[in-house]
């Protein structure tokens, strides 16, 4: 009940943060997954943008080195999408071989195809489903509601580390970049 609870308060402030925009806004029966779409849309764009703006042979960059590669971090993306996504759909996580070693347009597709695989699972969620339990990694269990939060929060700390990492050779992220004009 707790996490139901977080995960209400974190979507609310995400709604609030869409509500910014100019859309209307619509009644629905499934604010939270409805939110969460959007959500999808915007960071899809921009992490896939992402991921195709660093020139390939700064997928080996990484500020310091403590931090990962810009090409693990897009691994990464992949993974996290593809297992989240997976534990939302009540689903066992799909096994993708990746490794940061593999080419940008290798670890771009994987990206964007786990983007697609995360847009059919939302598609088909709502939120009569998020108190349902679900496993997690190290024999751990949560709630739907939990996995759901983690796949959105981590959008929000991937797309932050991928813009510092454009921003740190010179190229703008996807989302400071101009709209082209009509």
């Amino acid at each position: 009940m707790k996490h139901i609870a977080i995960a209400t308060l974190v979507l609310a402030f995400a709604s609030a943060v869409l509500a910014q925009t100019n859309a209307p806004v619509q009644t629905t029966n499934n604010p939270v997954m409805s939110t969460v779409r959007q959500l999808e849309e915007r960071q899809a764009k921009n992490l896939i943008g992402a991921a195709d703006e660093m020139p390939a042979d700064k997928y080996n960059y990484h500020p310091t080195p403590e931090q990962m590669s810009f090409a693990h971090l897009v691994m990464h993306v992949a993974e996290a999408n593809n297992g989240m996504c997976a534990r939302i759909a009540g689903d066992q996580p799909r096994e993708v071989k990746l490794s940061e070693t593999d080419s940008k347009d290798v670890l771009t597709k994987a990206v964007k195809d786990s983007f697609a695989y995360c847009e059919q699972v939302l598609a088909k969620a709502d939120d009569s489903t998020l108190g349902q339990p679900v496993a997690f990694s190290g024999g751990r269990t949560g709630t739907r509601a939990t996995a759901l939060i983690s796949l959105v929060t981590g959008w929000a700390d991937h797309y932050s580390a991928a813009a510092m990492y454009l921003r740190l050779n010179n190229l703008l992220p996807p989302s400071a970049q101009k709209a082209p004009a009509k």
